[in-house]
């Protein structure tokens, strides 16, 4: 699938926790470094995540804050 966002990392799912209507979904993309993003239970079920999946993370934000 190709899309338009720049942000794209690379990575593996390390841990899958469904609760309610939502999916916490944690990805190590690297070098001691884990994102971790909030789905629907329904998209983390139709795409068959779980642990030791390849995915790619892909970040849209319209705001990226940076702190010192």
């Amino acid at each position: 699938m190709e899309l338009s966002a720049r942000n794209q990392i690379a990575g593996r799912v390390t841990s899958v926790k469904a609760d309610g209507l939502m999916a916490e979904v944690a990805v190590d993309v690297g070098g001691g470094t884990e994102l971790v993003s909030t789905i629907t239970k329904t998209s983390a079920l139709k795409l068959g995540l779980k642990a030791g999946d390849e995915v790619t993370v892909v970040i849209k934000a319209s705001e990226v804050l940076i702190a010192k």
